[in-house]
């Protein structure tokens, strides 16, 4: 784990193994950030041009290395892209902050310690910088001779970030915040990254009741004699076919002063092959990614205790593994739901809003003040939005707004999306109450249709379809890593702190 610190010393005193500054795109060409006041000194106010003539340009995510000015403890200066210079004086935001420490983290990697000299203005941006490095220098070794990546390397040792104030309350609170959640996130990470060989539900539970143990989390666990004791058909009827038994895992953060609770419902489906409705080859080899919202959700319930927020947050994690097999569920049959609602299954790989389903009837039955459900539901929402945006649908169109801006605030892309009416006619079924497939088209606004009709009445809901920006496939971006990213968890803590400060609902 990447340690972190902040540090009052002056950037050419300072022992590291390099000093990270930041570029900015002028109008002219790259432009030296605010920070890199003592560097640029060095170099006689000439840092600009010898960039230029190296090639760079302050593009975000750009790279420029050169050795450090004499009298500097430290051998290299990383110079990282932010983009386009802000206009009229203003400050970088709080994006470009996250993602050039991110880009500058992962191309350390090996290094034992960085100082990051990034612009740092105020607490916010320390949290900025620090939350972006933590995030980029993830790294998923587990699996790899002695924990390093592919070049004998492990991730960046430590980032001291420069004109941090170690003594000030604000500054304080926005590392410890920063490292809650990067932490949290990151094992999100771990977990989806995690051979689905060993991450089946029961697995999944028991890393959710160590971290509820060490967190003061009340943690319950329902088994398949539970599940079938109380009726969980949809989570049962997806199981079925695995050797792998499901769960149902809630997991309880309250305190004491909260007025407010939230209930986060994750699909935790731990491999998906499809069940009978076999997926072709091509597209279930990263299908151990599909209990992202279930990880999501868990982190998030962690992140809020680890940061006392005054608000009850309950995590509902609906984990099972979907495998064809003689005791698999079947096209045509009919699965009784934990709501009492019968359901056609039409196709086997429309499992997670199975699973979904029974956990949001029983966060419902706790009536709390709004449910927000994470799953890698469709196929159809990474059509529609790409592999970066994640959809949010409601049935409250300022609830939905509130997301959207919460995603905004911490960096994650997202978009709204309706709720149709006239496609919920394409789930009647002759035989129950509903099918679980629609019309075709539209397929992730069916999904989100299917999901309304098992959250309880008068309850406000949301549905966040992570299916796209969940696992990153292609190459590393800014501090998004390739495999597992740990989507919507940023934005679930957010919308928890927002609750608590009575600023939402």
């Amino acid at each position: 784990m990447t340690a972190l610190t902040l540090s009052t010393a002056a950037a050419p005193g300072l022992r590291a193994d390099a000093i990270v500054i930041g570029v900015g795109k002028g109008g002219k060409g790259p432009v030296v950030a605010p920070g890199a006041d003592a560097v640029d000194k060095a170099y006689d106010g000439k840092l600009a041009g010898v960039l230029e003539t190296l090639g760079a340009s302050g593009a975000e995510g750009e790279i420029t290395k050169l050795p450090a000015p004499a009298g500097f403890k430290a051998p290299l200066v990383l110079a990282v892209g932010l983009g386009a210079e802000p206009k009229n004086g203003d400050a970088y935001d709080a994006e470009a902050l996250r993602r050039a420490a991110g880009v500058a983290a992962r191309a350390l990697t090996g290094a034992k310690k960085a100082a990051f000299a990034l612009p740092l203005t105020d607490a916010a941006d320390a949290g900025a910088i620090a939350e972006g490095a933590l995030l980029g220098a993830y790294s998923f070794d587990a699996y790899k001779d002695n924990g390093k990546d592919a070049k004998g390397k492990g991730p960046l040792g430590e980032v001291a970030l420069l004109g941090g104030k170690p003594r000030d309350k604000e500054f304080k609170a926005a590392v410890e915040r920063a490292l809650a959640v990067t932490e949290e996130l990151n094992r999100a990470r771990d977990l989806i990254n995690t051979p689905p060989n060993d991450l089946d539900p029961e697995a999944f539970a028991a890393v959710a009741q160590t971290a509820a143990k060490e967190h003061g989390i009340k943690v319950e666990v329902l088994d398949e004699k539970a599940l079938e004791e109380g009726g969980y058909g949809g989570i049962l009827g997806v199981g079925a076919g695995s050797a792998a038994g499901p769960r149902l895992v809630k997991l309880s953060y309250t305190h004491e002063a909260a007025s407010k609770h939230l209930a986060f419902v994750g699909k935790g489906i731990t491999y998906d092959s499809g069940g009978i409705s076999l997926k072709p080859a091509g597209h279930n080899e990263t299908m151990k990614c599909d209990m992202s919202g279930a990880a999501a959700v868990f982190a998030a319930v962690v992140a809020a205790a680890r940061l006392g927020l005054e608000v009850n947050v309950t995590g509902w994690l609906a984990l099972a593994e979907n495998m064809p097999s003689g005791s698999a569920t079947r096209p045509g049959d009919v699965l009784r739901m934990y709501s009492g609602k019968t359901v056609e299954v039409l196709n086997t790989d429309a499992e997670g809003r199975l699973v979904l389903a029974d956990a949001l009837w029983a966060a419902s039955a706790e009536k709390p003040d709004a449910i927000v459900d994470v799953a890698t539901l469709t196929g159809a929402m990474v059509l529609a939005l790409g592999s970066r945006t994640f959809g949010v649908m409601a049935n409250d169109d300022a609830f939905r707004a509130a997301i959207v801006d919460a995603a905004e605030e911490v960096g994650e892309p997202s978009w709204p999306m309706p709720l149709p009416e006239h496609l919920r006619k394409g789930m009647d079924s002759p035989t129950a109450d509903i099918a679980n497939m629609g019309e075709r088209m539209g397929g992730g606004l069916v999904a989100g249709l299917f999901l309304r009709e098992f959250v309880g009445e008068g309850i406000t809901w949301a549905h966040v379809d992570i299916a796209g920006p969940a696992f990153n496939e292609g190459g590393p971006f800014g501090y998004t890593p390739k495999g597992g990213t740990g989507s919507a968890v940023r934005t679930l803590v957010r919308l928890a702190e927002l609750t608590a400060a009575g600023d939402l609902g």
